[in-house]
């Protein structure tokens, strides 16, 4: 493929994935702003045939489309919202701009994930026109609240689906997942998400009076010390070992002669399914008593590790992939959250891929043109494989 090597946005000049992406990125939807891009979406499917349903949970736009009834369910997930883009003065061209230059799309969510969710329509479109037997059900679910406390998004849907009995199979999100070239890494799970709050209670004093004190600064160093240093699990043939890091400490009034009166300390756990979340909590807890310091913690497991084995979804995936573009595969349990996690609760099989993550939430994101064309095609493939073959 060839074609995007001038410095263009004129959407007739391209191909139909890279059109509608630029008409996306063009719309500045920071989270959990839509700026029509799922009316955009809805537009384009309710004359293929989609049932079209927007679902408005406080201020956050969803959409759900479905083409057929019968099962499986395959869905793409993806959101139409993205983050800030900082000083836009530190931007080469305007963020919202959908400027193409050296065969890159540039602009705030052209890879996280607005060049997957373009992908994804392009390919159901074409796949839908070829008039090919669908043996099953083809959907999409929109979110304009992945970026943000992720609350009246996804999680929403999913569960108005679960108490209808509307199941979801399979689930492909479009999350940015390749790491070197397009394909080469899918993600087939996800480790879990615990963050603590813990407030170490002292005494505020004169620093030259510290008998009439008590600091907890000094009363935490050894915990904290402990609870860093300690080897959770091994994690597993999926999943790296569980992790801990500190993100926030605070303490004192600003003045350099009071000793504060409390701690406050953030930490964030990724953990395997080695471990749980209570027995995490429980050996912290442990560990509080263990140096006797008057504590209070609040705990927020904001997601459970999930994962899909090996099966008719990754192999899909895999043989897509390597059709379109001649790459194998690693599947992958590593990075972040993703919305993947509350589709799993209730989906038999659930994978993330989608385009390179290189220049995801940074000044001056990008994305190859080819690749997201290619993207589409891969998706293709894969309602080919999926809806053509699979067994109810």
């Amino acid at each position: 493929m060839n074609g995007y090597n001038d410095k263009l946005n004129t959407k007739s000049q391209h191909s139909e994935t890279i059109a509608l992406l630029i008409d996306l990125v063009q719309r500045a939807s920071v989270t959990p702003a839509d700026e029509g891009c799922q009316k955009l979406i809805a537009n384009r499917l309710q004359p293929l045939g989609f049932s079209i349903e927007h679902m408005r949970f406080g201020d956050v736009d969803n959409l759900w489309a479905r083409l057929g009834t019968d099962e499986p369910v395959l869905v793409f997930a993806g959101h139409t919202d993205v983050v800030p883009v900082g000083n836009e003065a530190d931007w080469t061209n305007p963020p919202f701009s959908a400027t193409i230059e050296d065969g890159h799309l540039c602009g705030r969510g052209a890879a996280d994930m607005k060049g997957s969710v373009a992908a994804m329509v392009t390919a159901m479109e074409r796949f839908v026109a070829s008039g090919q037997p669908m043996q099953g059900s083809l959907a999409i679910l929109l979110t304009s609240d992945e970026e943000g406390p992720a609350v009246n998004g996804t999680k929403k849907v999913v569960e108005a689906l679960h108490s209808r009995n509307e199941a979801i199979h399979y689930c492909v999100v479009g999350e940015p997942t390749s790491v070197n070239q397009l394909g080469d890494t899918i993600k087939n799970g996800r480790r879990g998400s615990l963050s603590a709050k813990l407030v170490v209670h002292g005494k505020q004093g004169h620093v030259a009076y510290p008998h009439l004190a008590d600091n907890p600064v000094h009363k935490a160093f050894k915990f904290l010390d402990e609870l860093v240093c300690i080897k959770w699990d091994e994690g597993d043939e999926n999943f790296p070992a569980t992790t801990l890091q500190i993100s926030n400490i605070a303490a004192g009034t600003g003045a350099g002669n009071v000793i504060p009166g409390s701690l406050t300390v953030d930490f964030n756990l990724r953990f395997s399914p080695a471990i749980t979340s209570k027995q995490i909590q429980e050996q912290v807890d442990q560990l509080i008593g263990k140096h006797g310091i008057a504590a209070d913690i609040k705990w927020n497991e904001s997601a459970a590790p999930f994962l899909t084995p090996t099966g008719s979804l990754t192999d899909a995936m895999r043989q897509a992939i390597g059709s379109v573009v001649n790459v194998e595969s690693t599947l992958d349990t590593g990075g972040g959250t993703s919305d993947g996690r509350f589709i799993a609760k209730s989906c038999a099989q659930v994978i993330e891929f989608g385009p390179l993550n290189a220049t995801i939430h940074q000044t001056n994101e990008r994305i190859s043109c080819d690749d997201i064309d290619s993207l589409s095609i891969i998706y293709e493939k894969l309602l080919e494989i999926i809806l053509n073959t699979s067994e109810s």
